[in-house]
């Protein structure tokens, strides 16, 4: 499946939850190409958003999951379940990661402006 498939199957909360967990990234960069004080006071309301809305995106992830086991009939399948878990993961995952990357680059920017 490509990622532009992926992405258009996505939910609009998956989406949005996504959106703002990259934030932070583009802050970091921000702080490690011109380190001041105002974009390194920014970073921090900005990591905060960004692992809510991590948080966020996993939990509607599992809502869903827990759903589609409240409405299928019995036998549960328990393959979809773990899809779906793996897929509510993503946002969580993505939060993190751009997260590490974008302090490491405030670090950076640390070294640049002592």
């Amino acid at each position: 499946m490509q990622i532009l498939e992926m992405l258009g199957q996505a939910s609009i909360v998956a989406l949005l939850s996504m959106l703002v967990s990259v934030l932070p990234l583009f802050a970091g960069l921000a702080y490690a190409i011109r380190p001041n004080e105002q974009r390194l006071a920014l970073m921090r309301p900005l990591s905060l958003a960004g692992l809510f809305a991590g948080l966020c995106g996993l939990v509607v992830g599992l809502i869903n999951v827990l759903r589609m086991a409240w409405i299928n009939e019995p036998p549960f399948n328990y393959r979809v379940a773990a899809v779906g878990t793996a897929e509510s993961l993503v946002t969580l995952f993505l939060a993190f990661g751009s997260l590490t990357v974008a302090w490491l680059c405030v670090a950076f920017g640390f070294r640049r402006l002592s």
